[in-house]
């Protein structure tokens, strides 16, 4: 079977790789448990200075495994939702406060659980096709980990996750989320040079100035937010909706791409809609 998070080090850096391609990199309980391994064995490394996440074929990660939830049994209370997105806030945290410098390596689709893996990085590098958003509340659900009000701001944010839209490269760079856009031949040199640039430093200088800008970010509320999110999301998850429950059957009968046919059709039926009514 193949590893579905893959560890490589290349001299001071140590580059993690979700490695699902055939899903864009979905992440499901086998990736988180990769994740954290990867995570935890970077951060004992005192070789390793700078850690890398990054994702295999075309895209960086399109989020959780929504085929997988939909066939998930017994998550009939906020509760048992609680604990299933607990793992995945957990993960993610783990990366957001990991004493070392994090660098994403993003190509292609950064979206939902994917795109906080990637705002819990440090830096964020992307390739001029790169595409990033939140779009759960056009199937009813929302962000795992609230990650993006401190990344974005508060006005992008609620762009983004009340309409479920996303945005392109260039707007990234735009919006202060990434920090270098790149053609795609040129991602992985260009993660190198901004490794390269980090790892001379001794790392109880890096691991020291990782906390304090931490520290900065926790006392403007993060983990406080992050906390009560997951409440919120635990709840909106066990509201089963008519929405939610079209959706899940859709993918189990039909599968994720029609469910997400029929999720597009719905909002695309909208705009257009709006569209006719401003040329009348």
């Amino acid at each position: 079977m193949t590893d579905v998070v893959l560890y490589e080090r290349r001299g001071p850096t140590a580059w993690i790789t979700l490695n699902r391609p055939e899903k864009l990199n979905a992440l499901n309980d086998a990736v988180v448990r990769g994740l954290e391994d990867a995570v935890a064995r970077a951060a004992a490394d005192d070789e390793v200075r700078v850690v890398v996440l990054t994702g295999a074929g075309r895209a960086f990660s399109a989020g959780y495994d929504l085929s997988a939830e939909a066939d998930e049994t017994g998550l009939d209370t906020a509760a048992k939702w609680r604990e299933l997105l607990r793992k995945d806030v957990e993960m993610t945290m783990r990366i957001w406060s990991l004493p070392k410098p994090t660098i994403a390596g993003v190509r292609g689709w950064c979206l939902a659980g994917g795109m906080e893996v990637a705002m819990a990085c440090d830096l964020l590098i992307c390739t001029e096709d790169a595409r990033f958003g939140e779009p759960e509340i056009r199937y009813g659900s929302g962000p795992v980990t609230l990650l993006m009000p401190f990344v974005l701001g508060e006005r992008r944010t609620r762009e983004l996750l009340l309409t479920g839209d996303t945005i392109d490269a260039p707007t990234a760079l735009q919006w202060g989320l990434a920090n270098r856009v790149v053609a795609a031949d040129e991602l992985e040199a260009e993660v190198d040079r901004f490794a390269a640039r980090i790892a001379p430093t001794p790392l109880e200088v890096l691991r020291l100035t990782k906390v304090a800008l931490n520290r900065a970010t926790r006392a403007m509320g993060l983990l406080e937010a992050v906390e009560a999110n997951l409440d919120l999301s635990a709840l909106l998850n066990a509201a089963n909706t008519p929405e939610q429950q079209e959706f899940d059957r859709t993918v189990r009968e039909e599968g994720l791409k029609a469910a997400l046919a029929w999720r597009d059709r719905r909002y695309g039926e909208i705009l257009s809609a709006l569209g006719r009514k401003e040329e009348e």
